[in-house]
């Protein structure tokens, strides 16, 4: 496996580790999409945005809310326009090739090169999206009625498919996807992450921030525990505010850049009878 020459070996600003890399890699020479699971903040989303910069491929973003249907994703006729164009004697009408767009999926597919698809956060649409898109993600193509037409990938994507585990997907998907669960970095990942955005950041300053952060994570009982971006933005808006970083741990000034949610900030300013 050593001799293996990997096509994606991570980012500067994307720290990576070896087990990701390999099953990443294992999937691109499979042609398989590789779901990625965990918490909001471990770096699912950026995988895909580090994979497209580091092979220099185009990152196609389909973005999944509970109203998506695995239609959008495919190609949108639009009849009301045509209908529009008719009644207005507008020329062209025949050719309905002129009214159909595609979704993302389409425009991956039809993409003149290979790029990156990311499909993020599938959990969050209905049961059936995934079986939807079953036959789409295993042939690599997708019928056209209105057209007669047959759409097949030119170059197969590399399809990236995030999930936050919010339900369950159906087995029948699973089968079809490598598979990845993302697990939250440790204080010592968390520090490579941290001096890949800051490399000209004290040891110090460092050692007080995940001392203070992982303590907020660990010791409260909090809705929404503070993620890897939470963090950055918070070592921000101490670089810029000038303020102390002497006692992290115990002031935790400008814990709302890390605590989003009212009650979770209430919990902690609880605990310490007032914060900044």
């Amino acid at each position: 496996m050593s001799e293996t020459v990997y096509q994606f070996q991570g980012t500067d600003d994307y720290i990576i580790n070896d087990d990701l890399m390999l099953t990443m890699n294992i999937a691109i020479k499979m042609n398989k999409p590789l779901l990625v699971k965990g918490e909001p903040g471990t770096g699912k989303t950026a995988l895909a945005e580090s994979i497209a910069k580091a092979l220099d491929k185009e990152l196609i973003v389909w973005s999944i809310k509970s109203t998506t249907k695995a239609q959008d994703g495919l190609y949108q006729y639009d009849i009301v326009r045509r209908l529009y164009d008719s009644e207005l004697g507008n020329e062209g009408v025949d050719d309905i090739k002129r009214y159909i767009k595609m979704g993302k999926l389409g425009e991956a597919f039809t993409s003149d090169k290979q790029c990156v698809l990311l499909i993020d956060e599938i959990d969050k649409a209905d049961l059936e999206f995934p079986n939807d898109l079953l036959w789409e993600l295993d042939r690599m193509e997708f019928y056209i009625p209105e057209t007669d037409e047959t759409v097949k990938a030119k170059n197969p994507p590399i399809v990236i498919i995030t999930s936050n585990a919010e339900k369950e997907l159906p087995d029948a998907f699973l089968r079809r996807c490598a598979f990845y669960f993302i697990d939250f970095p440790d204080k010592e990942l968390m520090n490579d992450i941290i001096l890949a955005h800051y490399p000209d950041i004290e040891d110090k300053i460092v050692e007080q921030v995940l001392d203070a952060f992982f303590y907020v994570r660990e010791y409260f009982e909090l809705k929404k525990k503070p993620s890897t971006s939470e963090l950055l933005d918070w070592i921000s808006a101490l670089k810029l505010s000038g303020l102390s970083t002497e006692n992290l741990r115990q002031d935790l000034p400008l814990v709302s850049f890390l605590l989003k949610k009212d009650e979770d900030l209430e919990t902690v300013k609880k605990s310490f009878g007032g914060l900044r």
